[in-house]
């Protein structure tokens, strides 16, 4: 019987390579045979690219595009603790610069990630551009309140990629765009917040959340879908 090698002929890119979440995207791509190439990029990649700088943001997307058309991007940017400060739990604790702050990193620098990046995806065929989310970015689910920044970051994100999708799924019909929420990973992210034993690996969140992207199919809109392929309400 004869074996047949699936031929590589996809090219992705995960932006925030470094982090947990993000490494493991880059391993698992990799290990996919339909790729030819993955690229991991971060602040300390070459290209390189700063989250808070859209001058590095343009020069590593052109660098890349240099390269051919992407397939996959996958954005695993983001933080919870910024400047050695954690997520607010009281209304009183909030602050101008925190909340700028966390609008910085995670909502404006995906932003123009979406900018630079979405238009490398190859036009008329499958492709796919996914940002992390979290659950805690939903309007309609926020029962506990708290967490003032980093849920209205991530609500601005939600809301930055779902106008994307509309306007890119008008020239790209065959784009997936999806917001992710990867559940309790273990990580320099949630280490401070839930116990190792009480969190997934990366490699098991990813891994899952790439089995969820592979079953997606393009609507016009962005698909706002947990580690388990569950909707998320917006």
């Amino acid at each position: 019987m004869v074996t047949v090698t699936p031929v590589k002929e996809l090219r992705a890119v995960v932006l925030g390579a470094s982090g947990a979440l993000g490494a493991a995207f880059v391993e698992l791509l990799r290990a996919d045979p339909r790729f030819f190439q993955v690229l991991a990029l971060s602040r300390s990649s070459t290209p390189a690219f700063d989250l808070e700088l859209e001058a590095s943001i343009q020069q590593c997307a052109q660098e890349v595009g240099q390269g051919g058309a992407v397939h996959w991007l996958i954005d695993a940017t983001g933080a919870l603790e910024i400047d050695g400060v954690g997520p607010e739990k009281r209304l009183d604790a909030i602050s101008a610069p925190g909340l700028m702050r966390s609008m910085q990193i995670n909502a404006i620098g995906p932003a123009l990630l979406m900018k630079h990046f979405i238009p490398l995806l190859a036009p008329d065929v499958p492709t796919v551009y996914a940002t992390l989310s979290a659950r805690v970015g939903s309007i309609e689910d926020n029962r506990k309140g708290g967490w003032y920044g980093y849920r209205a970051a991530k609500a601005a994100r939600n809301m930055l990629l779902q106008s994307a999708a509309v306007e890119v799924s008008r020239r790209r019909p065959l784009a997936v765009f999806a917001a992710l929420q990867p559940g309790t990973v273990r990580s320099k992210l949630s280490r401070p917040f839930v116990a190792p034993s009480d969190a997934m690996a990366p490699e098991a969140s990813a891994a899952q959340l790439l089995q969820v992207l592979q079953a997606l199919r393009p609507t016009g809109r962005a698909q706002f879908v947990d580690y388990r392929g569950a909707s998320v309400p917006w």
